[in-house]
Order: C-alpha cells, then structure tokens, then sequence
C-alpha cells in the first residue's frame, strides 16, 4: 500500500512564490510573434493566459541573447532603432522594436516582477550600470532624463537583475574565478536608487559544476550577491529524440533525468550551506525544462517543441522538488515562456494553445507563498528495463486561509496507484482535479485544444484524518482540503 503522511503543524518555510517564475529569451517566436504582434503591440490573448497562472516574475532578454544585447538599441522612436543579428538563435535580423519600456510594460500589465539580466559577455560595466540608472533613477540625470524623454515619468524599480548568463558557455567561456572577479567589478556598478534594493544575482553552474559554485561562494563578498543561478536542461545530449511520437522507454528516461535536478539541489546546497550558513544567498534556477527536437520543418535554431502529458509530469515533479528545497531555492525559471522548449504556450498566427505544462502551473498556483508542509511518502516503483523510479511523487503546503493543497505525480505510464494520507488534522471537505490522457504523448492542438485538461476528481473519500484515493496512470492530480 501507497502511504503519504503529511505534518501540517511542522510547516514552516515559504514556498516563496517566485518559484513559479518565467523565462522570454529573444529566440525563435517567444517575443516576436508571441509576446510581441505583427502590429507592434502586446498580445492580450498571452497576457490574459499568463494572468490566469499568476506569473510572479519574468526574466529577459535572455539567456544567451542577454550577453549579446546593447539595451540602448532597444529605447527611443521603434522607426529609429537599430536592426541587429541574433547569432545565437537562427541568425535572424531584429527590429529591436521590442526593448526595455515594451517589456517593462509587458510586466506591469502581468502584474509580475521584471527580471533583467544584463550583458557581461559583450557589454560594459558602464553600459549596465546606465541601464540600472535609466530604469531605476527618480531624480535628474542624463539616463533618468532620456527615459523621461523616451515616455516614462517614473523609473520602473526593477529589483531582479541578473549579472551575465552562463558566463562558463556562451556568455564568454569564463573561467570561475576570472568570472568572480568581473562579477565583483560589474556589480559594484549596479547602484540601488531611493529605496529599491537590488537583488543581484550571480551567473551560477552548468548542471553539476560544482567547483564553478564553491569557486564563487569563496571569492565573492556575500553582501555582493543576493542570488546564485543554477541552469539544468532534462535532456540527452546525445540523442534529444522527439517531442511526440515516443514510446515508453522515452517517457521513462525523461522522468529519470527530472531527478537529476534533486541531487543538483542538494549538492549544490550543501555548498551553499557550508559558506553561507544563513542561507542569504538564494539558490535561483533560472532556467529549467525539457529540451528535444524541434518540430520538423521548422527552424532549427527556434527550438519549438510540442508540449505533452510526458512535459506536464517534468513540471509536477521540479516544483515539488523546489517546494522540498524552499529554504534555499528563491526563485526559478521555466524555459520558456512561449512557443520556445517547454512553454506553458504555444501561438499560431492568432491562436493561442495553452500547453499540459501551463495546466500543471494553474493547478499549482495555491502552493505559491503558502508553507511547504513536511511529509513522509512511501510508495511502490515504476521498473522497467531494470531500471527504477517511484511511482509517486508529491508535496503539500498549507495557506494562510488554513485550506491545504496536496499535489501528486503518478509516474507509472500505465497503473494507477491506491494511496492512502495521513492528513495530521481533520478536515471538512476535500476537492481535486487530475490532468491524464490516454497516451504519453497526448497534446494540445488548434483542433483540439483540450486534449489534456484537467477534469474533476471526485475519487477522494475523508474519513477522519486520513483521505483514500486511486491516483490515476500517468497524470498529476491536485486535491485541495478545507
């Protein structure tokens, strides 16, 4: 028998809602053509969707764009802004019609913060500390004047800003301690203004290079950093394979590497704990996600994706594993927002699809700024080939209101599993929802757009302090107890 205790009363660390964060990289169409309309203007369709998920952050330009990106190109009269390349994703010519007011607006209107990070491969220390200035400065200057002159009376108070993007890859090949030196220099030159203080966040490891991260924790002075970023792809390098069209042996894969990203969180954590043992410093995994073939007969250098059942457990399972890491993971970032990797949307000319992975966030959003509740899980395994997994995985956290959300992963392509919880308190009603379908790589189309969508859940039964339920094959399923 499946068992799931949860200790209500132990809850006592935020699952801060900036977990639930997002990423738009000038790449392929997550600006042009989704975030950003032919007639140069912001789609209302993606605002509205992205509303209903309440996004609490959102990073840009990028990615490896960001280290490219002279943010002066991006201000001013669009008709008399500069064209440029972008190199790194399908060496396609920008308009630069979409720069720093049309994405500040783009957050005001999502009601998110704004995630700025800054160009260190290619730019200046002066260049981005006149973008902090033009952004954040209230007062009388020459950036705070041309932002006035640009349009916009008052500064926006950008907190988030991130220094470089994978500065050991495509943000200048650095080496650690070359790149802690340049982080030191940068950063001194990011200025708070009034009474907005910055959070900065430091260019962090590939995956497990954890000689990157030790390296920065000893030769950065911590007051200098509020964030350290972590990047993990659920990939095979080798052999990416299709987005559809797979079999179980891909879904398997695919869900094994999703905990990779759970020992990333310890180990990485453990370092941060041994030099930081206040933990000030959060852990900011800012780029997240699965990463396969692009759909044939598109763009290679694009990376559009479908988005399945297989992506929607991916989801489930990362933010129940920074829910268990909250006292140290600050904020996270799935790649990316729109029709790039594993978007929560996807757009066709004037069609808007909202993906599994955006119903996984819908679902989830009650956990954000609510207590992570401690919990005990044992469960059967998912084997196959001679290879094992859990078959569940889940998390639980209690809101202010006293109402507690249980979230739970079913990774068996083709059981359903009993469980029985242990609730540590009574109950008077209980509520869910599951998202399944019928094969691994459902998804959803302009033709059937709610191909996997979540349908009520009535198979929870409450009897005193305990809740019983079958948790169907290969889905998540949310339960809300009041």
């Amino acid at each position: 028998m499946n068992t799931l205790s949860l200790h209500p009363d132990e809850a006592k660390t935020t699952i801060s809602r900036h977990i639930y964060g997002h990423f738009s990289e000038h790449l392929g169409r997550c600006i042009y053509g989704g975030f950003w309309s032919a007639d140069d203007t912001l789609r209302e369709d993606v605002i509205e969707a992205l509303k209903e998920i309440q996004i609490p952050n959102l990073r840009w330009p990028g990615g490896c764009f960001a280290d490219e990106y002279h943010w002066r190109d991006g201000i001013g009269p669009r008709e008399s802004r500069p064209t440029m390349i972008n190199t790194h994703w399908g060496g396609v010519t920008e308009n630069n019609h979409f720069g720093t007011h049309e994405f500040l607006e783009l957050c005001e209107r999502l009601g998110t913060e704004p995630y700025i990070c800054g160009n260190v491969g290619s730019g200046t220390v002066q260049e981005l500390a006149e973008w902090v200035e033009y952004v954040n400065f209230d007062g009388i200057s020459p950036r705070a004047d041309e932002r006035r002159a640009n349009g916009r009376e008052t500064p926006w108070g950008v907190k988030y800003w991130g220094v470089g993007n994978e500065s050991w890859g495509c943000g200048g090949n650095m080496r650690p301690e070359y790149y802690a030196d340049q982080y030191r220099r940068y950063a001194t030159y990011c200025r708070n203004y009034g009474s907005n203080r910055l959070y900065k966040i430091a260019c962090g490891a590939n995956v497990d290079d954890y000689r990157w991260t030790e390296t920065l924790l000893k030769n950065v002075p911590h007051h200098m950093m509020q964030g350290l970023s972590l990047h993990y792809y659920t990939t095979n390098w080798n052999e990416k394979g299709p987005a559809t069209g797979f079999g179980e042996a891909a879904w398997f894969d695919t869900l094994q590497r999703t905990f990779k990203m759970g020992e990333l969180l310890e180990r990485h954590g453990a370092l941060m704990d041994h030099y930081d043992p206040q933990r000030k410093i959060g852990l900011i995994v800012d780029e997240w996600g699965t990463w396969f073939d692009v759909e044939p007969g598109t763009n290679p250098g694009f990376l559009y994706q479908q988005n399945t059942l297989r992506d929607a457990l991916v989801a489930g399972i990362h933010l129940h594993l920074f829910h268990s890491h909250a006292e140290r993971v600050h904020m996270a970032n799935l790649a990316q927002t729109v029709n790039v990797l594993q978007a929560v949307l996807l757009t066709d000319g004037a069609t808007l699809i909202k993906t599994p992975t955006w119903h996984v966030f819908e679902m989830y959003k009650s956990h954000q700024d609510a207590k992570n509740i401690p919990l005990h899980l044992a469960c059967g395994e998912y084997t196959l080939d001679g290879k094992t997994l859990p078959a569940l995985h889940a998390s639980a956290s209690k809101a202010a209101d006293g109402s507690v959300l249980v979230t739970i992963c079913n990774l068996h392509a083709s059981e359903a599993q009993p469980l029985t919880v242990t609730l540590g308190g009574t109950f008077a009603s209980v509520t869910g929802r599951t998202l399944t379908a019928d094969a691994f790589d459902t998804h959803n189309t302009a033709e059937n757009p709610d191909a996997v969508a979540p349908q009520p859940f009535e198979g929870a039964v409450l009897s005193g302090e305990a809740l019983t339920l079958t948790v169907p094959a290969r889905s998540v399923t949310a339960l809300t107890l009041r």
